[in-house]
Parts: structure tokens; sequence; C-alpha cells
């Protein structure tokens, strides 16, 4: 009886790591990756643009 409950340990776990996984990402299919992606955009613009760090001082 001991060995069963040692093999319903890691049977249980891998139950509970897979219905948390699917709840995980089931958000991440409701929103995309926009705001991310916009973000990102204007972080390369930003970095693009001449300014007047002390770059090239």
């Amino acid at each position: 009886m001991a060995a069963l409950a040692w093999l319903l340990i890691p049977l249980v776990a891998a139950v509970g790591a897979g219905l948390w996984g699917s709840w995980a990402n089931r958000t991440r299919k409701a929103r995309s990756d926009g705001p991310e992606l916009d973000g990102y955009a204007r972080f390369r613009e930003a970095m693009e643009k001449p300014g007047s760090g002390a770059r090239g001082a």
C-alpha cells in the first residue's frame, strides 16, 4: 500500500501541472502581443533618434 501511495504522488503532481498549464495558457490566446510589440517599436524608435546624450563625446 505504501508503494501505491508513492506512485500516486507523481501522478497527482503531473495532473496538477497539466491543469495549471492549461489554465495559465488560456489568457494567452485571448490577448495578443500588440501592447508588447508597440512598446518595443517605441523603444527602437527612441534608440535610433540622434540625441543630446553623451554618445561620441
